[in-house]
């Protein structure tokens, strides 16, 4: 999907999530704690958020298929692989990029 692709290009991290998600929030909230600003997009609040549903599943997300979280334009999944990247060392060079300097 169009939208997708056009966010996840224009933006470093990325997490598509629903407003009423507690996994999506807590994704949202280390990512915050780690000092970077993801662009997060709750896709119940879009119009279009059936259709990138649909095309994130599609996209080798599980289902349910948020949160889902890209960096660097590639898709990283869904809480479980965030967390064992985080458990095991590996998100935070992910993020470098794009932590804040504060």
């Amino acid at each position: 999907m169009e939208k997708i692709k056009s966010l996840v290009s224009e933006n470093g991290v990325v997490i598509f999530t629903k407003s009423t998600c507690c996994l999506c929030y807590a994704v949202t909230i280390l990512f915050q704690e780690l000092g970077v600003s993801p662009v997060v997009h709750e896709i119940d609040q879009d119009p279009q958020g059936r259709e990138m549903e649909k095309a994130l599943l599609k996209q080798g997300c599980n289902s349910p298929p948020v949160p889902a979280v890209y960096i660097c334009g590639k898709l990283v999944g869904s809480t479980n692989e965030v967390m064992s990247l985080h458990l095991s060392g590996s998100l935070i060079p992910l993020l470098k990029p794009y932590q804040s300097l504060s």
